[in-house]
């Protein structure tokens, strides 16, 4: 896990090239602190800063020169061993134990098609310097960040933002369609766009190629929805149980000690209870957040079922934070965070993080991404119920729903407000679907440009998956994803994440609604292979919570009272008369658009101290 930055220029003189290169790295030195390799071969410039994880010799070092090719890599191939062994037969010799060296054989031996190979996360950018080529590749979801400016034949390229704001040509001109999508919807991406007009985003599952002047990108992979899987249910989850252990194996494969953070929900639950199992004589640390007092979030209760589960696995650190430290803390995750967030839970995980660092940790594992393809989110039930109405199942239907009403305590009126938007949930596409949404909620508080559709790939043989795919490439995924690296690599921490292996990602999508939702249970198929590991109460459990916090409400009234009282010069993007107006009702004791007075007002302190 490092930080990549470089440039394709032939404005720059050598000298001048290599000076703008060590600025770009110094803003990113916190992602690879082990080491800084900066190089120059004619017109490109390529740097790195190395987080020493596989091969910890300086063999390691980045750039790495193969043959004539040249890399910079920020990830991990977490199969490199296997296909270093089958490069070793094809006649390849290597020099290194890293799997950097295992890309550029790969490319040597496949080319561009070397990414299909991977299991992994990962951006690199490849130079071929006889060719004068260079090819640049993002992970299949996008885990690992690659951003860059392309103007007149100038390309430059970085792990974040910040590198990319000292380049020629750029200006802080903000995306007003991302700020508009941040505020309505919470989203931190869309597409290749970002907060910022200049600067792009290589999107996840794409490759980029610049040669002569121009830049090529296209897509490498996509999940295949004419796959079905086939056989009994218990058949099902024993083949999804054996790709879980073997992802965990594989993400579990590092040079340094890796530990685990442990919440109280299924999916960091059966991370560490599966690596408990597999591994019954190694010790493992877990790291886990709670908060006390009136508005306390407290998962201890849980965690403790794990933990008493395997007493002599793992060694468990609580953390709580202080209402006093807040606001020192909520300024520092959002300079690295680099855009306005969305909501408060962003701020656990960096104090989760800030933690595991000063422990002397490098390597974490985290339960992301499961529930944006397993059926983990209540959303998901309207898909599930549109499908059965499509398919004529009324009864099946009707028997679901009711269980649902049952688990969730939701009143008669909740139960017929969730038909009614699973009924129209199966009458439209999934971009209507999110289009209603976005213009409907508060589309008042743009001043310019209010008019920026969605415009959504439609994917997925049914309502469900085709809501899932949106939620792997569009909508929540994303954004958890940019939360996720930035947080961990402010403290120089690799943070892995086994649910997003993509051969278990393509198995979830080939599976029925019912392997994922059955009887109003959410990610079934998870909680049935993982039950013979997890404790009972895990398991079972039925309520969603992600990265807890005390809340937008409970921390804008108390330790950060002081962004609701900030001047409002930032937001001149959107009516601020307006936005005023909800901050000053929520002031007042109105909590009902608590969420968006949140965004309002981090908006706010983002444009005026950070940006």
């Amino acid at each position: 896990m490092c930080g990549i930055a470089g440039f394709y220029s032939e404005k720059q003189s050598p000298e001048q090239g290599m000076r703008l290169l060590e600025t770009m790295l110094e803003k990113i030195q916190h992602r690879g602190p082990d080491y800084t390799g900066k190089e120059q071969d004619g017109n490109m410039f390529l740097g790195h800063q190395r987080l020493s994880i596989i091969d910890l010799s300086p063999d390691g070092n980045q750039p790495m020169t193969r043959g004539d090719i040249k890399i910079i890599f920020n990830g991990e191939i977490y199969n490199y061993k296997e296909i270093r062994e089958e490069l070793i037969r094809a006649g390849h010799v290597f020099k290194t134990g890293s799997d950097t060296e295992v890309i550029l054989a790969a490319f040597q031996q496949w080319g561009d098609a070397c990414t299909e190979r991977f299991v992994g996360m990962w951006a690199f950018a490849i130079w071929e310097p006889k060719k004068q080529r260079l090819f640049c590749s993002r992970d299949r979801f996008g885990i690992k960040p690659f951003y860059y400016i392309f103007n007149n034949g100038e390309f430059y390229f970085a792990s974040e933002y910040r590198p990319l704001k000292h380049t020629p040509g750029f200006d802080n001109a903000l995306n007003l369609a991302s700020i508009s999508r941040g505020l309505q919807l919470g989203w931190m991406t869309y597409k290749d766009e970002t907060y910022f007009e200049k600067i792009n985003e290589l999107q996840g599952a794409h490759q980029l190629v610049l040669e002569k002047g121009k830049i090529e990108i296209k897509r490498y992979w996509d999940v295949d929805f004419s796959k079905q899987a086939t056989g009994t249910f218990a058949q099902k989850k024993e083949h999804f149980s054996e790709l879980f252990k073997d992802s965990i194996q594989l993400h579990l494969r590092s040079d340094v000690p890796v530990a685990a953070m442990l919440s109280g929900g299924i999916d960091s639950s059966s991370i560490v209870s599966e690596t408990s199992t597999l591994y019954p004589e190694q010790k493992l640390k877990t790291y886990s957040v709670f908060y006390e007092g009136e508005f306390g979030v407290d998962e201890r209760p849980f965690i403790k079922k794990v933990i008493d589960k395997y007493p002599k696995n793992l060694d468990p650190t609580y953390f709580t934070p202080s209402a006093k430290e807040l606001p020192e803390h909520f300024h520092r995750s959002l300079f690295h965070l680099d855009a306005p967030s969305a909501g408060s839970s962003y701020i656990s995980q960096y104090f989760l993080m800030k933690l595991i660092h000063e422990q002397g940790i490098k390597v974490v594992l985290s339960g992301q991404g499961a529930d944006d393809y397993l059926g983990g989110y209540m959303h998901s039930f309207y898909r599930h119920f549109a499908d059965m109405l499509r398919q004529a199942k009324f009864a099946k239907a009707t028997s679901e729903l009711f269980q649902h009403k049952k688990n969730q305590g939701f009143s008669f009126g909740k139960t017929a407000n969730m038909a009614a938007k699973s009924l129209f949930s199966g009458m439209v596409n999934e971009n209507k679907l999110y289009n209603t949404e976005y213009k409907k909620y508060f589309p008042f508080l743009s001043l310019r440009n209010p008019d920026h559709d969605l415009i959504l790939d439609a994917k997925g043989n049914n309502k469900f998956n085709a809501f899932h795919y949106q939620l792997m490439f569009a909508s929540s995924l994303p954004s958890l994803l940019m939360h996720e690296d930035r947080n961990s690599m402010a403290f120089s921490i690799e943070s892995r994440v086994p649910f997003l292996d993509h051969r278990l990602v393509e198995y979830g999508f080939s599976l029925n609604n019912s392997d994922k939702i059955h009887h109003a249970s959410t990610k079934h198929i998870l909680r049935e292979a993982l039950r013979p590991v997890l404790p009972q109460e895990i398991a079972d459990r039925r309520d969603k919570k992600g990265f807890v916090t005390p809340g937008e409400v409970a921390w804008l009234r108390g330790p950060l009272r002081f962004l609701l009282e900030d001047k409002k010069d930032g937001l001149e993007m959107i009516d601020q008369r307006k936005a005023e107006v909800l901050i000053d009702s929520f002031k007042k004791g109105n909590n009902a658009n608590a969420n968006l007075v949140w965004r309002l007002v981090v908006l706010n302190y983002w444009k005026k101290h950070i940006a």
